[in-house]
């Protein structure tokens, strides 16, 4: 060593503690600025040695190997290698790990110990892990490693005193002798020894963590753990059903003895109309989608809390990797099954510009919630409620799993198609940290379940409302002669009747080219707007009015005509939010058009072949 300020890089995998490790080092003497050229975060920072002696204290990006698939990857890379312009090689490492995730956090230590730097393991959140009941020897794993490992709590700066004379220590030993090139990594036999060493550093293990093991040996089989993910589905589409019917009809009755009231009231006049056969209508035809919402945002609240999710994107990475994704774009297509939106945004975590491309032109096959009241309400209507053969399997949640199933097949088929031609590219794959399996708290789901309560009642009361009133407005005028269809004579009707001609051939009729226009505001406008239009058909006639729209719409359409509308929805471009979203995502029009276009294509195919198919079978 000569008399320069030795430099010192913290390293380590995401989630390990690392930037409160290097918080506690260095306190207010620290730094943050871009590395030259990239808008990558540098932190840098000075401490100090038990005798005085001044040290530089460097902060890289998390990663999980040396090998990069991001530019924050690609930076530690390069800094630790000694290949970064304007940046010197670190005269010593230390390898931040969580002592709870051992196995997973060795693995990319052990390909820094092959670098022959001086380096130091700190054992960081030893309390949390002791907590959880494990308990680890850190000679032991100090002795396997052949460095020394020191435990640590960062956020409690316990063992930073040990820390720094252990990093002085292996500095004085072993000065740096070159930049000496990774070692191919062969990632197999890195994960076995990582497991062989974090086995043999367990001093004691409560059952609570070896029965947790035991669980991720069953749901995270590649075909047990994809069956139990199905499974799961396919209850909570079947609750779905089963649980929603007592509370939906209860507001459907609600909402038609407020239109009685009104009717019975208020003088006939513009005012009335509009909300009868407005607003009551069109937004109370949505509104009483609800339970069906908060049951399915329910269990997906619940997988979320108990751990269980993160285990499914694990399972899902695996698939997606097969046609072309990274295990990255599971969690914003996951975001996506709430809000295209959302979800479209979340992909900005992708680093490969081509995999984020592809992921955000497959978003909007994710079955948003704004579908559910359009698949509730055709399936309620024409799929009879009962069981198959036999079983508890409900015909109707049956259903319902089917086209949620078959948005997410279509998006990885588009997905193949998509990464074999305008977005070619090699796939990515991704680590993550598999979290505590926990109970649920019953406060977080409730507020979860509010939230979403609160923004489906928040759509129904805007976006809803104002395209059902214009919608109105447009069935209203001009008023229909004597005998003549007030509707097929408005301004809204003669629009439908010219879309008609182009929709025709795949089965579908007025009342669906009537309701397809204004649903790219929202996809429930295409239930509001129907609710619309069969309220002013029915006028003042009471008994009319007192039909669900369900009942109404089983005396006009055929069930091929049914289906084939339910297919058109797994596959037809979602609202005008979804493409403006797109369009600032990725920057131009060219992308949100070529989506709308592939989605537009898809969905008149998908229509006309199971309307062709259902007529062919003697459903027409």
């Amino acid at each position: 060593m000569t008399g320069a300020i030795p430099s010192i890089a913290l390293v380590g995998n995401p989630n390990a503690g690392k930037s409160s490790l290097f918080n506690a080092l260095t306190g207010a003497r620290q730094k943050i600025a871009n590395y030259p050229g990239v808008t990558v975060e540098r932190k840098a920072g000075h401490s100090s040695f038990a005798d005085g002696r001044p040290i530089s204290l460097i902060d890289l990006p998390g990663t999980y190997s040396l090998t990069p698939s991001s530019l924050d990857e690609a930076v530690t890379r390069d800094v630790i290698l000694g290949q970064r312009e304007g940046e010197k090689r670190p005269d010593a490492l230390v390898v931040v790990v969580d002592a709870a995730n051992l196995d997973n956090h060795l693995c990319f230590a052990l390909e820094l110990l092959a670098l022959d730097l001086p380096t130091v393991i700190a054992l960081n959140m030893v309390d949390l892990a002791e907590r959880d009941g494990l308990t680890l020897d850190a000679a032991r794993l100090s002795k396997e490693l052949g460095v020394p490992v020191v435990p640590t709590v960062a956020v409690r700066k316990r063992g930073l005193t040990e820390l720094l004379a252990a990093v002085d220590a292996a500095i004085l030993a072993h000065p740096v002798r070159g930049a000496a090139a990774p070692a191919e990594a062969n990632d197999e036999s890195l994960h076995a020894r990582a497991r062989t060493l974090a086995r043999a550093a367990i001093l004691q293990e409560t059952p609570v963590r070896r029965w947790t093991q035991r669980v991720d040996n069953i749901v995270l089989h590649p075909v047990a753990g994809l069956v139990i993910l199905l499974a799961l589905m396919f209850i909570m589409f079947q609750a779905v059903y089963a649980a929603a019917e007592a509370p939906a009809d209860f507001l459907e009755g609600g909402i038609g003895v407020i239109q009685q009231w009104v009717v019975a009231t208020f003088p006939d006049n513009f005012l009335r109309g509009l909300v009868v056969e407005g607003l009551l209508a069109g937004v109370g035809a949505v509104v009483v989608f609800l339970p069906q919402i908060l049951i399915l945002f329910l269990f997906i609240l619940l997988l979320e809390a108990s751990g269980y999710m993160t285990r499914a994107a694990f399972l899902m990475d695996g698939l997606m990797g097969k046609v072309g994704l990274s295990g990255r774009g599971f969690i914003p297509l996951l975001s996506s099954f709430a809000c295209a939106v959302p979800g479209i945004m979340a992909t900005r975590a992708i680093p490969d510009e081509k995999d984020r491309l592809t992921t955000i032109l497959i978003a909007p096959l994710m079955t948003c919630s704004a579908r559910l009241p359009v698949y509730a309400l055709i399936i309620a209507a024409f799929i009879p409620n009962q069981t198959v053969g036999g079983s508890p399997v409900g015909l109707q949640g049956l259903v319902l799993f089917g086209l949620y199933l078959s948005g997410i097949v279509g998006a990885l088929l588009v997905a193949v198609v998509l990464r074999r031609t305008v977005a070619k590219g090699a796939a990515a794959g991704f680590m993550m940290e598999m979290p505590r399996y926990q109970m649920p708290r019953l406060r977080d789901i409730a507020i979860g379940l509010w939230q979403r309560a609160w923004i489906f009642l928040r759509r129904a009361g805007t976006i809803i409302a104002m395209t059902t009133v214009v919608l109105w407005l447009l069935l209203t005028f001009p008023q229909a002669p004597e005998g003549e269809s007030q509707v097929e004579y408005s301004i809204a009707g003669r629009i439908a009747s010219g879309l008609e001609v182009v929709v025709k051939p795949i089965g579908f009729n007025h009342d669906i080219a009537l309701a397809l226009i204004p649903a790219m505001a929202a996809r429930e406008v295409a239930v509001s707007a129907m609710a619309t239009a069969n309220a002013i058909d029915a006028g003042d006639d009471e008994e009319a009015m007192a039909q669900s729209l369900g009942d109404r719409l089983q005396g006009k359409w055929s069930i091929a005509t049914a289906l084939a509308f339910l297919a058109w929805f797994v596959f037809a471009p979602q609202c005008i939010s979804t493409i403006a979203i797109t369009r600032r995502e990725t920057n131009g029009w060219k992308w949100p058009m070529f989506m709308v276009g592939y989605l537009f294509a898809l969905a008149y195919a998908a229509a006309g072949i199971t309307y062709w198919t259902a007529v062919a079978f003697g459903l027409g």
